[in-house]
C-alpha cells in the first residue's frame, strides 16, 4: 500500500472513531468551543504525531479531487462548490477540522465588536423532519436527532482581540484553494440608530479583513435575536445602507449577505435591486423561523421563534434560490447565490445548482456526519 493510501486510511479510521465528538448539544456552547474535534490531532493525543501530520497534509493539499471543471467562490478559485456555513465553525480549530474533510470555503462563525455570551441551554433541539413551506407558525420537537433542529445561540462572540488573533492563525494554516470567509454582525447599543449599527458592522468587517479573511459574510438574519440586526434582510433600504457601510470598509473584498426566508417574489426583487452593485453574493437560507413545541405541547424558548435548520427547510430554500435567480436575471444582476439548507447528498447539491446557486454550504449535516462532504464529492464525480 502506498504512503498516500496509508495516510488516507489512517485519517479515515480516525474520523470514524471520533464521529461522536462533533458538536455536543447536551453541553454548553463554551464547552464545545473549547473542545473542537481537532483536539484528537493535538500533540497531547494518542498517536498524535501521525494524526497531526496527516491533518496538516490534508489541509495544506486540500482533500478534494477535481470534478472535471473549474469552480470559484465569488472569484476566488476553489476545487468544488462545497463549503461550510458559519454555524458549526465556532473557531479556527473547527475550521481546520472541516477544511481537512473536503470543504474549500470555511465560514468562521459570526463575530462581534464586543464579546457576547451564548444563550443558556438548550441551544439545539431536534424537531420534526417533515418538509416545511416557510409559513409554519410552530414545529414539534422530538427525542432523537434526525436531520432537523431548532437553533438557539443568539449569535455569541468571543472578544475581538481573541477572534482576530484566531482568524489570522487559521488563515495561515489553510491550504491552497481554501477560502476563509468570516461572518460578522453589528451589535445594537442603547441610543443607536441604523447609522451607528451600520458602522459597527463595518468595523467588524474591517477587523476581519485585517486579520486575514478572504471574504466577508454579513449576517442580516437571525430569528434567535429580537434586535434589528436579526431582521435586516426584510427591509431592502436598510439592507442597502448597512451593506454600503461594509463595502466602504473592505474595498473590493468579496462581500456576502446572509439572509433568511422571504415569502413574496416582490420582496426578493426589491432586495436584489437594493443590493445590486454593492454585494457580491447572497447566502440563503439561514433558517426558517418558527415556534417550537415540546412533547406535551408546551411552548419551548418562552414561546419565542427560533431558527429551524436542516433537512426540513431544503425544499423552501431551493425554491427561494430559484426565486432569487429569476429576479437576478430580470434585473441583470451578477450577484452569486449560495445555497444553504438541508444538504446531505449530491442530488441535494445538484438541486441547488440547478436552481441557480453557484456554491453550496452545509451545516447541520456535517455536525452529525463529518465525512458527508467526501461522500458528496465522490457521488458528484460519477
Amino acid at each position: 500500500m502506498s504512503d498516500d493510501h496509508t495516510a488516507d486510511a489512517a485519517l479515515s479510521q480516525s474520523m470514524e472513531r471520533n464521529r461522536s465528538i462533533q458538536y455536543d448539544p447536551g453541553k454548553s456552547y463554551r464547552w464545545n468551543y473549547e473542545h473542537p474535534p481537532i483536539r484528537d490531532f493535538s500533540p497531547q493525543s494518542e498517536d498524535a504525531s501521525c494524526h497531526f501530520e496527516i491533518l496538516e497534509e490534508r489541509v495544506a493539499a486540500g482533500t478534494q479531487q477535481s470534478l472535471g471543471r473549474s469552480w470559484d467562490f465569488l472569484g476566488l478559485p476553489v476545487t468544488s462548490p462545497l463549503g461550510v456555513a458559519a454555524g458549526p465553525l465556532l473557531n479556527g480549530a473547527w475550521c481546520l477540522y472541516y477544511a481537512s474533510l473536503g470543504f474549500d470555503v470555511l465560514t468562521y462563525k459570526t463575530v462581534r465588536s464586543v464579546a457576547r455570551k451564548c444563550y443558556e441551554l438548550p441551544n439545539l433541539v431536534p424537531v420534526n423532519d417533515e418538509m416545511m413551506s416557510g409559513s409554519e407558525r410552530v414545529v414539534t420537537s422530538q427525542e432523537a436527532m434526525g436531520e432537523t433542529w431548532a437553533v438557539s445561540f443568539g449569535m455569541p462572540s468571543s472578544p475581538p482581540d481573541l477572534w482576530r488573533r484566531d482568524i489570522q492563525q487559521t488563515r495561515n494554516r489553510l491550504g491552497k484553494n481554501q477560502v476563509l470567509s468570516v461572518s460578522v454582525v453589528g451589535t445594537q447599543q442603547e441610543g443607536w440608530g441604523l447609522d451607528e449599527l451600520a458602522e459597527d458592522y463595518a468595523l467588524c468587517a474591517k477587523w476581519a479583513l485585517e486579520s486575514g479573511a478572504d471574504a466577508i459574510e454579513a449576517n442580516f438574519s437571525c430569528p434567535n435575536v429580537s434586535t434589528c440586526d436579526g431582521q435586516l434582510y426584510q427591509n431592502a433600504a436598510e439592507s442597502r445602507l448597512v451593506a454600503s457601510a461594509i463595502r466602504r470598509s473592505i474595498g473590493k473584498t468579496p462581500l456576502v449577505i446572509k439572509i433568511g426566508y422571504l415569502h413574496q417574489q416582490s420582496e426578493i426583487h426589491d432586495l436584489i435591486s437594493s443590493l445590486n452593485g454593492i454585494v457580491d453574493g447572497l447566502s440563503m437560507t439561514n433558517s426558517l423561523a418558527a415556534g417550537v413545541l415540546g412533547k406535551a405541547g408546551e411552548a419551548l424558548f418562552e414561546g419565542q421563534k427560533r431558527g429551524i435548520c436542516g433537512g426540513a427547510i431544503r425544499d423552501a430554500s431551493v425554491r427561494q434560490v430559484a426565486g432569487f435567480d429569476h429576479a437576478k436575471k430580470e434585473l441583470g444582476s451578477k450577484m452569486k447565490l449560495i445555497g444553504v439548507g438541508g444538504i446531505r447528498t449530491a442530488s441535494h447539491v445538484q438541486a441547488y445548482l440547478d436552481a441557480g446557486a453557484t456554491a453550496c454550504h452545509l451545516a447541520t449535516a456535517i455536525m452529525t456526519d463529518p465525512l458527508v462532504g467526501n461522500k458528496i464529492l465522490n457521488d458528484l464525480k460519477r
